[in-house]
């Protein structure tokens, strides 16, 4: 039986499965994400990684298992839910504001505003001033902040989703592919930027950039066919047989 108030993890996954039409694209998953440690999920297209995140956010319904965080059973819980529990995603392509500053950006997603009334009554006081300047050097743009987010190269929108996410302070933050396109400088800043994170929550990273996941990764869960096919440190999954075949091979 799953202990959901286990101090030791940060996220639970047990028995994962689904089905789509009778294909288990995830199947009988289990794994445990510790407290400040950065998980990456690596493994070839259609090996089930971004399923995962989904299920894990309640994007998909799973058809068996369970996935506990911090005490919530996020399989019984809607997608809003999962988020003000402290769960944050971030998908492949930014989706940032375009037409607002970065500033606009950040302040739209501080957690003051949630709600209808939280919405109405809320101001921009000095706090949210600080804490938008805090993220926004954190993100790496804090000379940006006047500037329209359509203006942004591709790695800082990726940059910015990445702050808006961070200033609501989830305590966990789940990543698909985040130097999707970026330029060797942004990706190794964007290393710089999840090494941080981590001393603060756990991360969970979709990777398929071989060199950035090293220089990330606390722990790397290898999927094929929706199973764990390896698991460990980024030199054990490397120099595994099966990997080196399954993976490594395309």
């Amino acid at each position: 039986m799953l202990d959901y108030n286990n101090p030791n993890f940060v996220l639970m996954v047990e028995g994962l499965t689904v089905s789509f039409d009778g294909f288990k694209a995830v199947n009988d998953l289990s794994f445990y994400v510790e407290p400040n440690e950065c998980r990456v999920i690596i493994g070839p297209n259609g090996a089930g990684k971004t399923t995962v995140l989904d299920l894990i956010c309640g994007r998909t319904k799973a058809t068996a298992g369970a996935v506990a965080f911090k005490g919530h059973d996020l399989l019984k819980m809607r997608e809003d839910q999962i988020v003000h529990a402290g769960v944050g995603r971030k998908f492949q392509t930014p989706s940032v504001y375009e037409d607002l500053s970065v500033f606009a950006n950040l302040e739209l997603s501080y957690p003051k505003g949630h709600g209808v009334f939280g919405a109405l009554f809320f101001r921009r006081d000095q706090a949210v001033r600080e804490r938008i300047e805090e993220i926004a050097e954190m993100i790496f743009l804090k000379d940006h902040l006047a500037q329209k987010a359509a203006f942004l190269s591709h790695g800082q929108k990726q940059w910015l989703e990445i702050g808006m996410l961070l200033i609501q302070d989830p305590e966990l933050l789940m990543l698909d592919e985040p130097v999707a396109g970026m330029s060797v400088a942004e990706r190794k800043k964007t290393a710089e930027l999840l090494n941080r994170i981590i001393a603060d929550r756990s991360v969970i990273v979709i990777e398929h950039d071989m060199g950035f996941v090293e220089d990330i990764a606390t722990r790397v869960t290898v999927l094929h066919q929706g199973k764990v096919l390896s698991e460990g440190s980024m030199d054990r999954v490397q120099n595994d047989p099966k990997v080196i075949e399954v993976y490594l091979g395309h």
